[in-house]
């Protein structure tokens, strides 16, 4: 019999890194994720696709993330990327080879195959389109993808509802146009929640957007103390006061609610299942036979060590072996499984009632991050789907099965560091704040400027000039927006590089809104504007109306 349910949530984000640079920082984040991630978990969706053991659980990925992978030239590069792995493993196998070192040499031939199986997978089993292999997922019914904000703006923190709007609605738009139907569920942005203030609600843009469910943390529906997803891999972790709040009645994370007043569902993330993945103390990630991620061979840039321990320094980590790390990875399945099973029946036996657990974790943990991670996924998915007490559902089967009654209004919150604002409002990023706050006003005024002159001037090509020039203004407004730039500083796993980035886009936009503001385009600002839209290519269908 059913105890309850599991809504398993992979959310995937990676900044625009089109043309932003190569290594350590830029345009590899994604070919490392294509790599390492999204084509290894296509492959194993579909090889559990016809198995009985297997449930459907949701995915996301962010609209910035969903133009890279469809865009000719980052395929291209990926190629590229794909090519030079195959060739760094050849040349370490002959590397060991004359030093004798086997251990070595057999690592470098299973990340040779493995890079080779990602390519012909890439090839030959998704004809180089990942959109359209996950949109097949979603059409059988085996995954359930949900929405994105545009650039990943950290929403709470943006001042006007225009900007709100413009990121959820372009979310909105570019999921429609990726899978060929409108989305039901979104992803806010680090599960950033406001309540409605007098310049924005966010409430009221899903509403009118027609999303009918979110996910928070679990602070945000039960109050008390947060964790945090960011406490265990930011570099930097500085002492942050947490925001504890206490309820008047009881809430829990193990039922859905109905956002009050909007009709809206939340589903809240369940904090013990959390800190099993997460927690780099006892989670599992951290086990001493996983393949350690920070250390890499000088030439190659493979891992060929394991954690061993987290208490020892990387020039004392052991050799990896696979076949060591699958079988934890086997037992750690096992463990979640049965961590599930219990928890869920401990909720029916207090309350009497079927418990959901929402599992959120970045898609990107899993074979990028954890190499052993999405092996972890598929024994826990096939030790799930066994299980006669636990369904593997959905956000929406599970919103159907489980359906919301009770009305709830949600505390201010995310699931960064504290439970509040901090990782991308503190001392080292509020001037970025004073900028985004100032373009957001810039951009509503010169949209507003020519939606008034398309009244007047007939189609010119001065006319025409201004459309692209607004529309790549806006492009850079909502790249300026993303949330990946203070967190970058803020973290400092790459302050030079968000800094740099953000400044890029703020430089871009003002010599294009200075551009827009005069009555004579010049021949030096039409070359600039083609420069940059040869860069930050994203949205080719922009609407500046949406900043209206």
């Amino acid at each position: 019999m059913s105890i309850g349910s599991l809504v398993l949530v992979l959310h995937s984000h990676l900044p625009y890194c089109r043309k932003a640079g190569v290594w350590p920082f830029g345009e590899e984040w994604v070919f490392e994720a294509m790599a390492e991630t999204y084509i290894p978990l296509l492959d194993i969706i579909n090889s559990l696709a016809d198995t009985d053991a297997f449930g459907s659980f949701t995915i996301g990925f962010t609209p910035v993330l969903l133009d890279q992978l469809q865009d000719p030239y980052m395929l291209l590069r990926f190629d590229e990327y794909l090519d030079a792995k195959i060739a760094a493993a050849e040349a370490d196998i002959a590397r060991f080879k004359a030093e004798r070192e086997w251990s070595f040499q057999e690592l470098a031939k299973f990340y040779r195959e493995r890079y080779e199986k990602v390519k012909s997978s890439f090839h030959l089993r998704y004809d180089r389109d990942l959109v359209s292999a996950f949109r097949a997922l979603q059409d059988r019914g085996l995954v359930q993808i949900v929405a994105g904000a545009a650039t990943h703006a950290y929403l709470p923190l943006l001042s006007t509802e225009n900007s709100v709007y413009s990121q959820l609605k372009l979310g909105r738009d570019v999921y429609t146009e990726s899978f060929g139907r409108p989305p039901e569920g979104i992803w806010l942005p680090e599960c950033g929640y406001r309540p409605p203030s007098e310049t924005t609600s966010v409430d009221r843009v899903l509403k009118d957007l027609g999303y009918t469910y979110f996910f928070v943390d679990a602070h945000a529906i039960e109050g008390g103390a947060p964790i945090s997803v960011y406490s265990d891999r930011s570099l930097r972790k500085p002492e942050v006061k947490p925001a504890i709040r206490k309820r008047t009645q009881d809430y829990t994370s193990y039922l859905p609610y109905l956002l009050s007043g909007s009709g809206i569902a939340v589903l809240g993330r369940n904090q013990r299942t959390a800190l099993q993945v997460w927690s780099s103390e006892w989670g599992y990630p951290g086990d001493g036979n996983y393949r350690e991620f920070h250390r890499r061979d000088p030439v190659s840039g493979f891992g060929y060590w394991k954690v061993t321990s987290r208490l020892v320094d990387l020039s004392a980590k052991e050799v990896y072996d696979p076949d060591a790390a699958l079988r934890r990875a086997k037992e750690h399945a096992d463990h979640f499984a049965g961590l599930v099973e219990r928890l869920l029946l401990d909720f029916n036996r207090e309350t009497g009632n079927q418990g959901v657990i929402v599992a959120p974790f970045d898609m990107e943990l899993f074979g990028h991050w954890w190499l052993e991670g999405l092996d972890w996924l598929r024994w826990t998915l096939e030790s799930l789907g066994k299980s006669p007490h636990v369904e593997v559902l959905s956000a929406s089967s599970c919103l159907k099965k489980h359906v919301p009654h009770q009305e709830i209004d949600l505390f201010e919150s995310s699931w960064g560091l504290g439970g509040g604002h901090y990782i991308w409002d503190n001392d080292l990023t509020g001037w970025m704040w004073q900028e985004i706050h100032n373009v957001e006003k810039e951009i509503c005024s010169a949209a507003s400027q020519i939606s008034s002159r398309h009244g007047q001037e007939q189609d010119t090509d001065d006319a025409a000039l201004r459309n692209r020039l607004l529309k790549q203004a806006a492009r850079e407004a909502m790249l300026l927006q993303s949330s990946d730039w203070p967190f970058l500083v803020t973290t400092r796993q790459a302050r030079d590089y968000g800094e740099r980035r953000f400044l890029e886009h703020r430089h871009r936009f003002e010599r294009l809104a200075h551009a827009l503001s005069k009555d004579v385009i010049s021949p030096d600002i039409i070359d600039y504007l083609e420069q940059v839209e040869s860069i930050d290519a994203v949205f080719p269908d922009i609407d500046f109306t949406l900043f209206m």
